[in-house]
């Protein structure tokens, strides 16, 4: 596990524009089972994440359509709530960073790390802007 002064900054690239941390199982769960769309970021310590993922995320919100609520978890500090969300998200495998929009609790897109990496934030943004348009 990671230490909480190392994600502290990461986990604050998201929360500071308006996601809530999911930090148990328990709270993924009532998350999950929200009415409406749902965007849960899988956030993490690699590269891509912070020169892709985050900045991306956080772009896309600059959008007219957005998800109505936005939560995360963080892969290598938030075991058992990340465990929690990644059952959820079948059928694809565990993957982080990763990006998942769910419709009244169900999983409607799946961004994996494979997507993420390479891509700027830019790309990331419009392709989400362009999954919100689709299902928000």
């Amino acid at each position: 596990m990671y230490p909480e002064s190392l994600v502290k900054p990461m986990k604050e690239e998201l929360t500071q524009v308006g996601f809530e941390e999911c930090l148990s199982p328990e709270a993924v769960e009532a998350t999950l089972s929200k009415k409406g769309t749902v965007l849960m970021v899988v956030n993490s310590v690699c590269g891509c994440a912070a020169g892709a993922c985050r900045p991306g995320v956080a772009k896309s919100l600059q959008h007219a359509k957005k998800p109505h609520t936005l939560s995360t978890v963080f892969a290598g500090f938030d075991t058992e709530a990340v465990a929690q969300a990644r059952k959820h998200f079948a059928p694809y495998p565990p993957s982080s960073p990763a990006i998942a929009l769910f419709k009244d609790g169900q999983l409607v897109h799946f961004i994996e790390r494979h997507n993420i990496e390479g891509r700027t934030a830019f790309a990331i943004a419009e392709h989400l802007q362009a999954v919100y348009d689709e299902f928000c």
